[in-house]
């Protein structure tokens, strides 16, 4: 059953900001979070704008209805998304991602990306629909970013126009992929949604064009982010029987994850021809080695994807409180942090309030 959709205005809630004790140095170190988990991952929304209307994360019925799109002045600036993300890595994070909406629609992206290369000791890495990639891959190369994930549904022309909704070909994603390559970025990760009713037959043509090319496909459970995607169980196509569809045409063996906290599950081609990755936030909850934590283009911190409501970093970053305040603000944050939907996902839960995926950054 689908549900009924929330306005989305109204997703927009504040949660308090722990106060901020001392003023010595800004804190250094790991951070643990009530069951243990380290922070690692920050995930920064640049634009709460896409070029695209995918129906799992954008719906034109609603975005193009109801939505009031963020005015400028209400975005974090560069500088401000670098003092904050400098005080992150201070806590122990080693990877930060730029997302959106679409990250390549904020102007100058490629001069973040360059602010952020900066920053000792930290992976960058973005996440795109890839149209705009051949204009911008080798100035994001050049910047500094060190890898890209490109968002990729189908191959079937028909199949993709109606998941992005706006009319694009699937040429145009593929020449970004194809940029990005030339760019210097290898492999490239290549996401793909999967809704049952929609593209559950896309599985193992996206499976078999990437093969050999070095690239990696990651199929994603379609999930219950947000109000407005019209989710329902009924179309979560299982990674499990992702598997199973890839592994009959090509058999596949399981890989040990990169690192403790890797939200993709890993298979390895036999025959040596690549691999590729599923993600099971639905049917194997991984809320138990989740060390993610995001930050949305106007600055709520938010501690889960299924949040209800975020901490105002913005507010913080433009008042006159010091990087040691800020920091110690972030520290108690995630110190106070349990969340574990996908682990409790039931009616009820389903039913909250969440924060859309365009918004939070995904």
């Amino acid at each position: 059953m689908v549900r009924k959709s929330i306005p989305i205005h109204d997703l927009r809630a504040s949660g308090p900001i722990p106060a901020a004790t001392g003023e010595c140095s800004v804190p250094t170190g790991s951070l643990h979070d009530l069951r243990g988990r380290r922070m690692r991952d920050l995930r920064i929304s640049v634009t709460d704008r896409c070029n695209f209307r995918c129906i799992y994360c954008m719906p034109k019925e609603v975005f193009d209805r109801d939505y009031q799109f963020l005015p400028r002045d209400s975005l974090l600036s560069f500088e401000e998304i670098v003092r904050v993300a400098r005080l992150f890595v201070g806590h122990g994070v080693s990877k930060i991602r730029l997302t959106g909406g679409e990250p390549l629609l904020r102007r100058n992206i490629e001069h973040l990306v360059e602010m952020l290369a900066a920053i000792p000791g930290i992976e960058i890495t973005l996440t795109t629909n890839g149209v705009l990639l051949p204009r911008k891959a080798q100035a994001l190369r050049d910047a500094g970013l060190d890898r890209i994930t490109v968002s990729l549904d189908s191959l079937d022309e028909e199949v993709f126009r109606r998941m992005n909704d706006m009319d694009y070909p699937v040429s145009r994603v593929l020449e970004g992929i194809e940029a990005a390559r030339a760019a210097g970025f290898h492999p490239i990760k290549i996401n793909a949604v999967v809704k049952a009713s929609v593209n559950r037959g896309s599985i193992l043509p996206l499976a078999g064009h990437f093969r050999e090319s070095g690239h990696i496909v990651r199929f994603i459970e379609f999930m219950d982010v947000g109000a407005t995607n019209g989710w329902c169980m009924d179309e979560v196509v299982p990674s499990s029987e992702v598997v199973r569809i890839i592994d009959a045409e090509f058999p596949l063996q399981p890989v040990d994850p990169n690192y403790t906290g890797e939200v993709a599950e890993r298979w390895r081609y036999r025959d040596g021809g690549g691999e590729i990755g599923v993600i099971s936030s639905v049917t194997q909850a991984f809320c138990g080695t989740c060390t993610r934590v995001r930050l949305s283009t106007e600055g709520k911190l938010y501690t889960c994807l299924y949040a209800t409501q975020g901490h105002d970093m913005r507010a913080l970053l433009r008042s006159d409180r010091s990087d040691a305040e800020i920091a110690s603000a972030i520290g108690l944050i995630w110190q106070g942090r349990s969340d574990r939907y996908s682990e409790i996902r039931t009616a009820q839960t389903a039913a909250s309030r969440r924060i859309e995926m365009s918004y939070i950054g995904g």
